[in-house]
């Protein structure tokens, strides 16, 4: 990744939906270069375009952060199982008292319940959950950390960006 790509990650995390047109003209390169850049950090995974909702706002009155805490050897097969339920929209693995930190939009307190009891609290290898309830959200993710910037890009050897 090159100053170029990170130049316009920058624009990216404060718009998703910039055109590659804008994001040219502020970069003084051409359209096709943006969107060749983008096209390759999406192809390499190193970039996801989505859209950020308020859970609340269409519907979704039981959001929640679960620690979910897991015997080692099942880890990988947990969080791999936990990944493909619908409710699930962040899934780390952390350090500390959890092993994983398990984000999930339900629609109400009953869809929350059953999904614990019935499907969380049975994934082989998880001893205990503790669950979070999403009372308020201050901030969402636009423009979040990373800041793309020299100041912040340097490289551990050198001190050098």
């Amino acid at each position: 990744m090159d100053e170029l790509d990170r130049a316009i990650l920058t624009f990216l995390q404060k718009d998703g939906r910039m055109r590659f047109t804008e994001i040219a003209k502020e970069l003084g390169v051409s359209e096709g270069t943006v969107r060749n850049r983008v096209a390759r950090l999406q192809a390499e995974h190193g970039l996801q375009i989505v859209g950020m909702i308020d859970p609340r706002q269409i519907g979704y009155d039981a959001p929640a952060i679960i620690g979910v805490a897991v015997q080692s050897p099942y880890l990988e097969s947990a969080a791999a199982e936990i990944a493909t339920w619908p409710e699930v929209s962040y899934l780390i693995m952390v350090s500390g008292e959890y092993d994983l930190m398990v984000e999930v939009m339900c629609r109400d307190r009953e869809h929350l319940s059953e999904f614990l009891r019935e499907r969380l609290q049975k994934v082989p290898g998880v001893q205990r959950t503790q669950t979070f309830m999403i009372l308020h959200t201050y901030k969402m993710a636009s423009g979040a950390r990373p800041v793309l910037t020299k100041e912040v890009e340097k490289s551990p050897e050198d001190g050098k960006v």
